[in-house]
């Protein structure tokens, strides 16, 4: 227990106190939320980095057999995101309280689970991935090299459930540099590493499609023993030592707690995934340049959309923060702080990039008819991202107490059965640009019920800490 005593100050030192006296919330925000934005440039940043590599230095069918794996990586991200995100609500009410013995706990607990959870995922992928492949009914002509990538991708996954989760972890703390400069190591190192495997240069061996893969074993590796040796020099209160490894020993109650407030995220990951690939099929049906235009537009709306997303999650774990020690009263500042904070932010990047759309899609796009579709699609969807960004900032704010049903419920039924549907029915009026009014009634439609919920409900109930 001297341990978490004395991290007590150190906690006040390495993180943003969303108490502190003397400041706006939104500033306080706002240092919160700058690492958080990079983190998530940077990682979109090196994934595209990685495709670039394998797809010019190897072939185009190397490319495919990467993506052919996509789709259970990303199901299982959702499943780690979501459990990650309800153990960020737990370990920010446990920081806010100030109760350092249930932070560390709770930390071993995710951390412990991630790592058998990983461990499970690794055996039966390594030994599943041809059959998984078959039903994925991934082309005959690149079935081996997806094998072989996934292999090595599957047996990643002990370290990176541990490593993504951490980096959670902390963030639930406030402190969201420290896995900044984890990324920064681990993405260098990706960009740098991938195509000297690929190439075999300075004797390495070359490991063709399997490069991108190994170079990410080594990077995360990395920024993993990075973190764990910076956390100790700091001092700071999540730092790995002897009580938070006797904390790998699952506390099922805790492990509960984080899955009934995570596993609902996962799924609202999942169903917006499933959701773009019924849009995609409408889109497709237009033929390749329309498929082209979405493409191009996804580019640009990836880096539109990262400050209300990051703005979301900043306001769950300031409003968990404020809940677990018992000040309510300053959940008002922090909805108020960061939803302007999303109008500022993100109305200046929709800002520009409406002042420079053409510009921008050319960078993807040569051919003049596909650019007048997706510079088309620009303009009726870009201002909608304000929209999706505020209603973040709402359910942001109900899930930091751990009420995630309703705004999951709510996300869920704004994508199927607004967006869709409505994309559908319009695009069979009006055409192609029936597709794209999908997306801002959708956005519309769950912040009014986000709106409604919030103000009707949850800000008449009175929060308690969840454990």
């Amino acid at each position: 227990m001297a341990q978490t005593r004395e991290a007590a100050p150190q906690a006040r030192r390495h993180g943003v106190n969303v108490f502190e006296e003397g400041k706006p919330m939104w500033q306080i925000l706002l240092v919160f939320l700058v690492p958080l934005m990079l983190s998530n440039a940077l990682q979109s940043a090196s994934q595209t980095f990685a495709s670039i590599w394998i797809g010019r230095l190897i072939s185009t069918e190397a490319l495919g057999a990467v993506s052919a794996v996509f789709p259970v990586v990303f199901l299982l991200f959702s499943f780690v995101f979501g459990v990650s995100s309800g153990a960020t609500v737990l370990v920010g009410q446990a920081f806010g309280a100030k109760d350092f013995h249930r932070l560390k706990r709770v930390s071993g607990t995710v951390l412990g689970a991630a790592l058998y959870l990983g461990i499970f995922v690794a055996v039966v992928g390594y030994f599943g991935s041809p059959t998984m492949l078959a039903w994925l009914q991934t082309p005959s002509d690149i079935i081996g090299m997806a094998d072989a990538y996934s292999k090595v991708v599957f047996l990643i996954m002990p370290m990176f459930f541990v490593y993504f989760v951490y980096t959670a972890l902390l963030r639930g703390t406030g402190d969201s540099a420290t896995p900044f400069y984890a990324l920064v190591v681990s993405s260098v190192l990706a960009i740098l590493i991938t195509p000297l495997f690929i190439l075999g240069w300075f004797g390495l061996p070359k490991l063709g499609v399997v490069s991108a893969a190994v170079s990410g074993v080594i990077a995360n590796t990395a920024a993993l023993v990075f973190m764990i040796v910076y956390l100790r020099i700091r001092n700071h209160p999540l730092k790995m030592d002897r009580e938070m490894l006797a904390d790998f020993a699952i506390d099922f109650k805790i492990l509960w707690s984080v899955l009934r407030i995570g596993v609902p995220t996962g799924v609202q990951v999942m169903m917006v995934s499933l959701a773009e690939l019924a849009v995609i099929t409408f889109v497709n049906s237009f033929g390749s340049s329309a498929t082209a235009a979405y493409g191009a537009v996804n580019q640009i709306i990836g880096y539109v959309q990262f400050p209300a997303i990051s703005i979301g999650i900043s306001a769950s774990i300031f409003a968990a923060q404020c809940i677990g020690a018992r000040r309510e009263d300053k959940l008002g500042s922090v909805i108020r702080s960061a939803v302007g904070l999303n109008y500022v932010i993100g109305g200046l990047l929709v800002g520009l990039c409406y002042a420079f759309a053409w510009v921008l899609l050319g960078w993807f796009i040569t051919d003049v008819h596909t650019l007048d579709i997706a510079h088309e699609l620009l303009m009726i969807t870009l201002w909608s991202y304000l929209i999706f960004g505020n209603s973040a900032v709402l359910s942001g704010i109900m899930r930091g107490s751990g009420d995630v049903l309703w705004p999951t419920a709510i996300g869920i039924f704004a994508i199927w059965a607004v967006e869709v549907p409505a994309a559908w029915i319009l695009m069979h009026r009006i055409g192609l640009d029936g597709v794209w009014l999908g997306y801002p009634l959708a956005y519309c439609a769950g912040l009014a019920l986000q709106f409604c919920y919030y103000e009707f409900w949850w800000k008449k109930k009175t929060h308690e800490r969840l454990i």
